[in-house]
């Protein structure tokens, strides 16, 4: 499996994908954001920092970048595609995700362990967990809020597009249904907040991260 790790001025997380991403059996290729091509990959990963700044809405400059017109048609075209954290807020910036990330709803930075459920696991992200299951994974954001109409909500519902949720009495930012992560109809585009990067060895205080990138690099090689 190839894989390819978009980095924007402001990514802070891009290093900490690749190692997991090189422990999992790839080495990923690091694509700065202004390039206007990729190369040939099965997963493209936009990762957590603030892009930018964060000036303007987190992400939507990102969204405009020149590479993302080639993510975006890539996507399109069945390549597997995971954002996190800011790599979400550009996903929903740019439309390949439903929604919009708003500020927290006590307007403060959150950084701590979350408990996350997931409920879905016939995606190439979450096969190798267990349906329900509940992991923690750590979140770090100021605009994690998920928010989307109510006519997208049942419909993220109804076709099965929630991927985690936060565990009862643990969302740290108000997101409506508790959401954590969400994929397009496709299953193959994921856009969440927590960082399993940052979860994904035992010197990191524990790896339920790692199953994500192993699964990944299992479905798609």
């Amino acid at each position: 499996m190839r894989a390819a790790v978009i980095v924007f001025p402001g990514s802070n997380c891009d290093r900490d994908v690749a190692v997991c991403l090189e422990a999992a059996g790839t080495k990923p290729d690091m694509v700065w954001h202004g390039e206007t091509s990729l190369p040939a990959c099965d997963l493209i990963v936009l990762p957590g920092g603030f892009s930018y700044g964060d000036y303007l809405r987190c992400g939507s400059m990102a969204a405009n970048s020149p590479v993302m017109r080639e993510v975006v048609a890539r996507a399109h075209a069945g390549t597997a595609v995971l954002g996190i954290c800011n790599g979400f807020q550009v996903l929903t910036e740019c439309g390949l995700l439903p929604g919009v990330l708003m500020r927290n709803r006590d307007l403060n930075f959150v950084c701590r362990n979350t408990r996350l459920n997931v409920t879905r696991t016939d995606t190439p992200f979450t096969h190798l967990y267990e349906a329900d299951e509940e992991i923690i994974i750590p979140v770090a954001h100021n605009e994690g809020n998920y928010f989307a109409d109510d006519d997208t909500l049942v419909r993220l519902q109804g076709e099965n597009q929630i991927v985690f949720t936060y565990a009862s009495g643990d969302n740290p930012n108000g997101a409506s249904l508790d959401i954590a992560g969400i994929t397009d109809p496709t299953g193959r585009v994921l856009g969440m907040m927590p960082h399993p990067e940052r979860r994904a060895e035992k010197a990191l205080g524990g790896a339920d991260g790692r199953r994500m990138f192993d699964g990944v690099m299992e479905m798609l090689s």
